[in-house]
């Protein structure tokens, strides 16, 4: 039996390394009879553990911030600093079914979106409509918490654990539907805060730029948005949006094949396809034309024409003809209907519904209502309300977003629609017969040609003359500062200029650019840690509730970002017991 002292054998590294199996071990690398028996690893000191991990705080992970784009038909969630969300969310009728509910495999399935017609064709699609008049608010909050949880255990991974979360809203969402929002964070999902962000300000973050007119062309309205220095400064809507787009689409399938739709609003409408069906066909087939441009004016030359020689004797062969849109048809195949059928469709049909939704070229500007404006005079007079600075920076920096930017040339007809405005009216509001003839009518702008022509009189002294009051011959006053002299050049101003790359600003003209989309704008500005619109605490809301958020005004943000050291330790400014709610108001 080995003594207690003595190591064994199969616990010695060195009996593997040198094949001998010595009966001690030396703890001393001191021993210059050791140094040479068996290899072994020097004794040493344990390394100082570094200074980032000596505060408790270092050794805990930053909390995952969840992004939230909430949209009428759809969310968009991901983590803050990822490029593109990881996951969307699509709102159908599928995504409401149960466990065990295999209604899907049944022989009569096709037809099951009749049963469901009477409560609205295609209202399973959507979250929410913006007239919240009838509209289940409770409903709301469930559907939107089976999505989020489908998202976090599909795309996300991630467990029950409160987490911080950003929601991205458009700024048009009615209170009611926001405060409904975040019962549904707090309430359910247990989110310690949540901030909330505007669409159109992530937009024009995604973007790259500072200033810019987002146009958002959503499901159930179109808003229009002018964003100067990352604020808001006029907002304008219209109901000509996807929902819109995919009815008169319908209209147009129903009366190709031969069961044409009463006009009549108040009447109901009889649907003979499915709403994804429409969908499907909207997606894949709508297009847009271009806008008619007017031929110029050629200018008159002096003397006669040029005329290009050639041989008399060759005939010039006439060009081949195009075919055009009208000629061409497409075939498509109709599964929804009473008896599945295919329809034989024109492309130039199919342009219809684009051409009737946004434009409406039909009916003169002053039968529109303000809720109804074509596309191109809603950003018109959305760009006439600006001030002329941020009018210069928006209108070169025109953003389209949403569902409906993906129609083919849609984007290219707006913006030669919004030009041809510019070019025959200007930026001046005012305009029609009445200012054509006042602007041609030489009597009744005489009178104030005049006073502009007349230069400055002098004053009688009461001697029957006019007294010189400080004016030379050449109108130029004698006791004036001469302002046309340049101020001596700054040589530190100069340096400054020469070190900075600067360009000028793209201003003044019509110009279209991208934009990676809100989510993106979102977690880019939570990347860089730039404080939301909003900022809504759990405690709070549950003590206060959506009644408890003050006027925007009535908030002072520096004070509320004050803190102070007391004897528990950081404390908040006093400030903040007052929140609010942003550009969403307060009620």
């Amino acid at each position: 039996m080995a003594t207690p002292g003595a190591a064994l054998p199969h616990r010695a590294v060195s009996s593997i390394r040198g094949g001998s199996v010595p009966t001690t071990i030396s703890t001393s690398s001191s021993t210059p009879s050791g140094a040479g028996d068996n290899p072994r690893t020097p004794l040493r000191a344990i390394p100082n553990i570094p200074s980032t991990f000596n505060s408790p705080s270092a050794l805990r992970a930053e909390d995952e911030i969840l992004i939230i784009e909430f949209g009428a038909r759809k969310l968009r969630v991901g983590f803050a600093g990822d490029a593109v969300p990881k996951g969307v969310v699509v709102f159908s009728p599928t995504q409401a079914r149960r466990v065990g509910d295999f209604r899907a495999w049944d022989v009569g399935y096709v037809d099951d979106w009749r049963r469901n017609e009477r409560d609205g064709w295609g209202w399973e699609y959507e979250l929410w409509r913006s007239d919240v008049r009838g509209l289940d608010l409770g409903f709301v909050g469930d559907r939107m918490e089976r999505g989020l949880r489908d998202a976090f255990n599909k795309y996300l991974l991630i467990d029950s654990r409160p987490r911080r979360m950003v929601a991205v809203l458009p700024s048009g969402v009615p209170v009611p539907l926001l405060a409904t929002t975040l019962d549904t964070l707090f309430n359910r999902l247990h989110a310690p805060s949540v901030s909330l962000l505007s669409s159109p300000v992530a937009c024009t973050v995604s973007a790259g730029v500072r200033s810019a007119l987002v146009v958002d062309m959503g499901w159930g309205e179109t808003v229009v948005t002018g964003v100067y220095e990352y604020r808001e400064v006029h907002s304008s809507r219209s109901v000509r949006a996807g929902k819109l787009l995919v009815e008169n689409t319908h209209k147009l399938l129903a009366s190709a094949l031969g069961k044409p739709q009463d006009e009549d609003p108040e009447k109901e409408v009889k649907h003979i396809l499915s709403f994804e069906e429409c969908e499907e066909i909207v997606n894949r087939l709508v297009w847009c034309k271009p806008a008619k441009r007017s031929k110029p004016d050629k200018p008159q030359e002096e003397g006669l024409p040029t005329v290009t020689e050639q041989d008399e004797s060759e005939t010039a062969a006439p060009p081949a003809p195009t075919p055009s849109s009208s000629s061409r048809s497409t075939t498509i195949s109709l599964r929804s209907t009473s008896r599945p059928t295919k329809l034989k469709i024109t492309y130039d049909q199919l342009s219809v519904p684009s051409e009737t939704t946004f434009f409406d070229s039909q009916r003169a500007p002053c039968d529109f209502d303000d809720n109804e404006l074509p596309l191109p005079l809603l950003i018109y007079r959305n760009l006439l309300t600006l001030p002329m600075d941020v009018r210069a920076l928006c209108m070169s920096r025109i953003i389209f977003t949403g569902g409906c930017s993906g129609v083919l040339g849609l984007r290219g007809r707006i913006l030669d629609e919004v030009n041809q405005l510019i070019q025959s009216h200007g930026w001046d509001p005012v305009h029609g017969k009445a200012v054509g003839a006042y602007k041609s009518n030489p009597k009744l702008r005489r009178g104030s040609r005049q006073a502009s022509n007349d230069g400055p009189t002098g004053v009688d002294d009461g001697t029957g003359g006019e007294q010189n009051t400080g004016h030379e011959e050449d109108g130029v006053w004698v006791d004036a500062p001469k302002q046309e002299r340049e101020a001596d050049p700054d040589p530190i101003e100069e340096q400054l200029k020469k070190g900075q790359d600067d360009k000028p600003n793209v201003q003044g003209q019509l110009r279209a650019i991208e934009t990676l989309g809100a989510w993106s704008g979102a977690s880019l500005l939570n990347l860089v840690k730039v404080p939301a619109l909003a900022t809504v605490e759990r405690d709070v809301w549950r003590e206060q509730g959506v009644n408890g958020a003050s006027r925007p005004s009535e908030v002072d943000l520096k004070v509320a970002q004050r803190q102070s050291m007391g004897a528990g330790g950081l404390m908040r400014s006093s400030a903040g017991a007052h929140w609010t709610l942003g550009v969403w108001g307060y009620l």
